[in-house]
């Protein structure tokens, strides 16, 4: 196994770890703060919510089959990037798809543990809340971000999925 395969997965066990941890605790430590929020700092709040769809709760599901149909696009799209990390060659994409692989199992197992993803960090400023994520969200967040550095910032003639530009696959 290549050394970035093995950075990418190591980044996607420790995403994963660190989400179930957090979560596991919350959900089992402060049962008592749900629907209330603590303050975290100056624009950030634990609040905890149960988001029953997708990033910023589109598609809400409630329904088994609604549940089964999110669970296995994210499964499907998990093992997509983990085909991609199979053939990366650049350090920023092998962590960036590990951290995204890890983030979208963790929340997976969300969705098929609890029905719905536990969300507690309330992102606000100067009255406004933006929105409500988890630590997956944050490790998918860096990933894309490391994804996006890696394709604006690689050298000439290389390309993140491990095949040169304009060779035939």
């Amino acid at each position: 196994m290549s050394r970035l395969r093995v950075v990418g997965a190591a980044a996607a066990v420790v995403a994963l770890a660190i989400d179930q941890i957090v979560k596991f605790t919350l959900v089992h430590g402060f049962a008592a703060l749900s629907g209330a929020s603590r303050p975290l700092g100056p624009f950030l709040d634990l609040t905890l919510r149960w988001n029953p769809g997708i990033s910023f709760s589109f598609f809400p599901q409630q329904t088994g089959a609604g549940v089964a149909l999110l669970l296995a696009f994210t499964l499907a799209a998990t093992l997509a990037l983990g085909f991609w990390l199979w053939r990366c060659e650049r350090l920023p994409a092998a962590l960036g798809l590990g951290l995204i692989i890890g983030g979208a199992l963790g929340n997976a197992f969300d969705r098929f543990t609890f029905g719905a993803v536990l969300d507690f960090l309330d992102l606000h400023m100067f009255g406004r809340h933006f929105f409500v994520f988890n630590g997956a969200d944050f490790a998918i967040t860096l990933g894309v971000v490391l994804l996006g550095f890696d394709m604006l910032f690689a050298p000439e003639g290389s390309s993140a999925q491990g095949v040169p530009p304009g060779a035939k696959t």
